[in-house]
C-alpha cells in the first residue's frame, strides 16, 4: 500500500513538473495569439479607412506594458521567454498603433499621440531612470517588478472603457470575443508560469487578468444578440407604422368616395315647369 501511495505521489508530482514545462511554452504561444487577436479589428479599420468607433487606449497600454516587461526581463536572469514574447509584442503593438493613427480622425489621432508620449516616453523613461539611480542588483529587479505588476493590472483594466461602452450601447461591435478569450487564456498561462518559477510579479496581476477576461466574455454573451433584437424590433415597428399608414389612406379614400355621392335634390331645386307639369 505504501509503495502504491509513493507511485501515486510520484505520478502527481511528475504531472505537475510536466505541466510547468508545458506552461513555459504555451504562455508565449497564447500571448502571441493575444497580440494577433485584434487583427480583425484593424482589418475593419483598413477596409473602412477610419478608426472611428474604436479606442486606442488598450493598445497604448499594451505597448507600454510590453516595453516595461522587456526591460524587466533584461534585468532578470534566465528570462528568455519574457524577452522574446515582449519584443514581438512591442513590434506588433507599434504596427497596430501606426495603422490606428494613420486612419484616425484628427481628435483621436492627437489623443493617441499624447498617450504614447505620456506612457511610452514619459512614464517608461522615469521608471528606467529611477530604477537605475535608486537601486542595484536584486533590489532593482524587485523595484521594476513592482512597476510591472501595477502596469499589468492596468493592461487588464484598460478594456473597462470598452466594457462600459458595450453596456451603454448594448452592442459588442467594438469588443471582439477572440481578444477576450485569448486574454483569459494568456492570463491563466502566465499565472502558472509565475507560480512555478515563483515570480509573483508575473503571477499576481494575471489573477485579475483572468477575472477581467471572464467578465468580458460574460458581457459578450449577454449583449451579442441585443443589436440584432433591436434591429428586428425597429423593423417590426416600421412595418406596423406602415400598416397603420396604409389603413389611414384606405379610410381616407373611402371617406372621399362616400362624400362625393350626389345627395337627392330638394323640391326647391326643381324647375317651375316641372312643378306645373306635375312631375314632382
Amino acid at each position: 500500500m505504501a509503495v502504491l501511495s509513493a507511485q501515486v505521489l510520484a505520478l502527481i508530482f511528475g504531472l505537475l513538473v510536466w505541466l510547468s514545462n508545458f506552461e513555459f511554452s504555451t504562455g508565449n504561444i497564447i500571448s502571441f495569439l493575444v497580440f494577433l487577436a485584434p487583427l480583425p479589428t484593424f482589418y475593419t479599420i483598413y477596409k473602412k479607412k477610419t478608426s472611428e468607433g474604436f479606442q486606442s487606449i488598450p493598445y497604448v497600454v499594451a505597448l507600454f506594458s510590453a516595453s516595461l516587461l522587456l526591460y524587466y526581463a533584461f534585468l532578470k536572469t534566465n528570462a528568455l521567454l519574457i524577452v522574446t514574447i515582449n519584443a514581438i509584442g512591442c513590434i506588433i503593438e507599434t504596427i497596430y498603433l501606426s495603422m490606428y493613427v494613420l486612419y484616425a480622425p484628427k481628435t483621436s489621432k492627437m489623443f493617441t499621440l499624447k498617450l504614447l508620449g505620456f506612457f511610452n516616453i514619459g512614464c517608461l523613461g522615469v521608471i528606467v531612470a529611477v530604477s537605475l539611480a535608486l537601486a542595484k542588483g536584486a533590489k532593482r529587479v524587485s523595484l521594476v517588478g513592482w512597476f510591472c505588476a501595477v502596469i499589468n493590472l492596468a493592461v487588464f483594466a484598460a478594456p473597462l472603457s470598452i466594457m462600459a461602452q458595450v453596456i451603454r450601447t448594448k452592442s459588442v461591435e467594438y469588443m471582439p470575443f477572440t481578444l477576450s478569450f485569448f486574454l483569459t487564456l494568456c492570463a491563466t498561462s502566465w499565472f502558472f508560469y509565475g507560480f512555478f518559477v515563483r515570480d509573483y510579479y508575473i503571477a499576481v496581476p494575471n489573477v485579475m487578468g483572468f477575472l477581467f477576461g471572464i467578465v468580458q466574455m460574460i458581457l459578450y454573451f449577454i449583449y451579442k444578440n441585443a443589436k440584432k433584437d433591436g434591429e428586428i424590433n425597429t423593423k417590426l415597428e416600421g412595418a406596423m407604422e406602415q400598416k397603420e399608414g396604409i389603413q389611414m389612406n384606405i379610410e381616407g379614400v373611402e371617406d372621399k368616395k362616400f362624400s362625393s355621392i350626389e345627395k337627392p335634390k330638394s323640391a326647391a331645386a326643381h324647375k317651375p315647369q316641372d312643378i306645373e307639369m306635375g312631375n314632382v
